[in-house]
């Protein structure tokens, strides 16, 4: 059983800076992507940001130059630090992860809430 549990969420105002984790644990044997998507409310599931095993990063078009993906391979834990946030940066915020372990999937966090506003 693989879980995804994503920590640091909250209430920030605009300008502000939030880091968001995530750790997954069960019987893993190795994580190819990790990524984070937000799903704001009337609205589809969109891709925030992805790493690769090797470190190589992509982002969406919205978040660059505010946002930055770190992983440590060792922990199995990916981050999220979000700095400059904006309003429409408020939703969900899930982890995501391709993940090797009894079968080769992708598994999702619960999501953690994220609220830019004065």
């Amino acid at each position: 059983q693989v879980q995804l549990v994503e920590s640091g969420g909250g209430l920030v105002q605009p300008g502000g800076s939030l880091r968001l984790s995530c750790a997954a644990s069960g019987n893993i044997f190795s994580i190819y992507r990790m990524a984070w998507y937000r799903q704001a409310p009337g609205k589809q599931r969109e891709l925030v940001a992805t790493i690769t095993s090797g470190g190589n990063t992509n982002y969406a078009d919205s978040v660059k130059g505010r946002f930055t993906i770190s992983r440590v391979n060792a922990k199995n834990t990916v981050y999220l630090q979000m700095n400059s946030l904006k309003p429409e940066d408020t939703a969900v915020y899930y982890c995501n992860g391709y993940i090797v372990s009894m079968e080769v999937r992708d598994y999702w966090g619960q999501g953690t809430q994220v609220t830019v506003s004065s």
